[in-house]
């Protein structure tokens, strides 16, 4: 998988924390269900390697990422595990031959968060050409990106971190942005209460909001 075919399948991509590997499935039902096509899961439960591998395994439809890698190990156990894409919150030296070597060895892409404009520069010197914009809102939100595009037009971008449903229509319009990740889909609250109802009523407007989008400058 290329960035262009991971960023044409996506366009609001659910951000999960998982804790149970007995949620694994029915969750991945739920979003896709919903209409979803590409998800991303964190590195933030003991076992969030093996709930990756039992979505892939209940749906192998879907395009699942991992996401909070930060070291090179987490980028070893991700591929084992089967993840499609991987996403860090930033870029560090140790993560970037273990990032370039997932690419030329596996083919599996990478997101990795940048905050700043020398950030975005150095990151696509290296060859990366598709970023996570990280923590969005904090760190300027739509009018950062916005700014960015007339000196970075040939970058793209996923911002995460503290969008809501509301604000993911007006990034998704913005030129330089490709999707949108998001927790509101798939809340811990909801995961563990096994609400896969409302995860699929949400998946499905997500779905719908990224459909329904057209980029402007």
């Amino acid at each position: 998988m290329t960035i262009d075919e991971l960023f044409s399948a996506a366009s609001i991509i659910p951000v999960l924390t998982v804790n149970n590997r007995t949620d694994a499935a029915p969750l991945a039902d739920a979003l896709a269900s919903g209409g979803l096509r590409v998800i991303e899961m964190t590195l933030r439960s003991s076992d969030a390697l093996s709930i990756l591998a039992d979505m892939k395994a209940a749906r192998p439809d879907l395009i699942i990422g991992m996401g909070t890698v930060r070291t090179p190990g987490d980028v070893e156990g991700a591929i084992d595990a089967g993840a499609d894409f991987l996403v860090s919150p930033g870029l560090t030296p140790a993560l970037i031959p273990a990032l370039t070597t997932a690419w030329q060895s596996a083919g599996i892409p990478s997101l990795p968060g940048i905050a700043t404009v020398s950030e975005a520069m150095s990151a696509c010197e290296l060859g990366f050409t598709g970023l996570k914009f990280f923590p969005a809102e904090p760190a300027g939100g739509l009018s950062y990106l916005k700014a960015l595009y007339g000196p970075l037009p040939d970058l793209r971008f996923c911002p995460t971190g503290g969008i809501s449903a509301e604000r993911a229509p007006d990034y998704l319009s913005l030129p330089n942005v490709s999707c949108v990740g998001g927790s509101w889909i798939a809340p811990t609250g909801l995961i563990e209460t096994a609400d896969w109802q409302a995860i699929s009523v949400n998946a499905q407007t997500a779905a719908t909001l990224g459909s329904s989008q057209t980029n402007t400058v």
